[in-house]
């Protein structure tokens, strides 16, 4: 039933000028004319990356990731159409995790795309655009997320100084543009 009325949301969302806001209710797709997918500056949540367990044949550039392959050994990683970039500082062990994770496979054609009818990309969210991008849940400190998960992303702005930060489940990397 939620997959059934996610995949509802998103194709609503997806006929609503492809723009989806998530969080908050500031703003439509009107005045955020350059938004492709936003999420709420005042909850002190993330975004929790795919778990992978098995790398083979993922080679779409862009892809973020917690690389589980060795549980005991996670990190937070991109692939830059090239090779995949590490963005973590050290290891996690996210073996207790991988528990709450859905074991069965899924249908691996299967995909939202937000932004175009399809995409050759694969991915389980796409977001196709050349015209307008995401934006990440912002917080003030990542210290005021209680209990972040393993592969968790969030841009910072402590002041006007964003960085962008991941959790690995171990501790949070920071990189700055």
């Amino acid at each position: 039933m939620k997959k059934i009325l996610t995949a509802l949301v998103f194709t609503i969302c997806k006929l609503s000028f492809s723009q989806v806001i998530i969080g908050d209710n500031v703003g439509t797709a009107t005045d955020k004319t350059s938004v492709l997918l936003e999420f709420s500056s005042t909850q002190n949540k993330g975004i929790i990356l795919p778990y992978i367990t098995d790398k083979t044949g993922l080679n779409t550039p862009g892809s973020m990731i917690l690389n589980a392959t060795t549980p005991t050994a996670a990190k937070v990683e991109y692939y830059n159409g090239t090779t995949w970039v590490d963005l973590s500082i050290q290891t996690a062990n996210v073996s207790s995790y991988l528990g709450i994770q859905p074991t069965a496979k899924e249908n691996t054609n299967a995909k939202v795309v937000i932004g175009a009818n399809t995409s050759a990309a694969d991915g389980i969210l796409v977001l196709e655009s050349n015209t307008k991008a995401m934006v990440l849940p912002t917080v003030s400190s990542y210290k005021n997320i209680i209990n972040p998960a393993p592969g968790m992303m969030v841009l910072l702005n402590d002041g006007g100084i964003e960085t962008l930060a991941f959790y690995n489940g171990n501790q949070w990397s920071f990189w700055s543009y």
